[in-house]
């Protein structure tokens, strides 16, 4: 019950986020509003421990994997993410994204020996599968001109690097690191290293006082960041990253579900049929957890 509660969590919040999402893309550059939205998820952890007499202490050897993480996870791949969505539409960078499910089952393989697991294989095939009728239309005008190749090879990029993340949390996970510690620190440098970065670039510093920005970025910060990255760390350490990546295959899912409550939606058969792949995927992955 626990890990269909933190499945369920992961969802249903990142879901959600896709409609704050665009409220950050304006006249803000996407690099400090990354190193903003994490600054603030930081704090927010370094809170709750606060709050809850939570340690945060950890062993030094534990840092540079920690740090490492934060690199990995909460920073380098998120600038992909957004530098391939100026590119590419939404959906598009969703179905490309889904093919992390492949790639974590492959570094779980190659890094941590991991038995070959031909459900999640099979659920990642129709998870990808079912994204790509979701979103024909904008599959099938895909035009790999101008600046839509360079979309697509970011987007990939960024599944890896977030897949290596994946494979870092994993580390520190079985490692018996606090979750809540490793986040508030590993947040933290990933909010420096963008915002560094950004300075470096000669970025100038901005920010944007207008409600739609304020609101969405806090959010990003506590709901996106801070909670949801909390379940799914605790999630990959009770079934596995592949597994647990398997829940980015339902983000849009969610949000094609609000939008046909909110905004008026109007499904295809092919996107039904789409949906119900990507509903079967998950009954395979879930259905049989895996041995702790």
């Amino acid at each position: 019950m626990q890990i269909l509660l933190l499945y369920a969590a992961v969802v249903l919040i990142w879901g959600s986020t896709w409609a704050a999402i665009p409220y950050q893309l304006g006249s803000v550059p996407v690099e400090l509003s990354i190193g903003y939205r994490f600054a603030i998820a930081a704090a927010s952890l370094y809170l709750y421990a606060w709050a809850s007499r939570r340690g945060l202490r950890l062993p030094t050897a534990a840092l540079p994997f920690v740090l490492l993480q934060g690199a990995l996870l909460f920073s380098l791949n998120y600038i992909l993410v957004y530098y391939a969505t100026a590119r590419l539409t939404s959906g598009l960078v969703a179905v490309l994204f889904s093919s992390i499910v492949i790639c974590n089952a492959l570094f779980e393989r190659v890094f941590f020996h991991a038995p070959r697991d031909g459900r999640v294989l099979l659920a990642a095939l129709l998870g990808i599968v079912g994204m790509a009728m979701i979103f024909w239309p904008e599959v099938s005008s895909l035009s790999l001109r101008d600046n839509a190749l360079t979309g697509v090879l970011l987007a990939l990029a960024s599944v890896v690097l977030a897949s290596l993340g994946n494979m870092v949390a994993l580390v520190n996970t079985r490692r018996n690191l606090p979750v809540v510690a490793v986040n508030a620190h590993s947040m933290l440098f990933a909010a420096a290293l963008v915002l560094t970065l950004s300075l470096l670039f000669g970025i100038e510093p901005k920010f944007s006082a207008e409600p739609g920005y304020v609101m969405s970025l806090a959010y990003l910060a506590v709901f996106g960041s801070a909670i949801a990255f909390g379940c799914y760390l605790a999630l990959i350490g009770r079934i596995g990253a592949a597994r647990a990546s398997y829940s980015s295959v339902l983000f849009p899912v969610i949000a094609l579900l609000l939008s046909t409550l909110f905004e008026g939606y109007r499904w295809t058969p092919v996107a039904a049929i789409g949906m119900m792949l990507t509903l079967v995927g998950n009954w395979l992955v879930l259905n049989r957890p895996a041995k702790q």
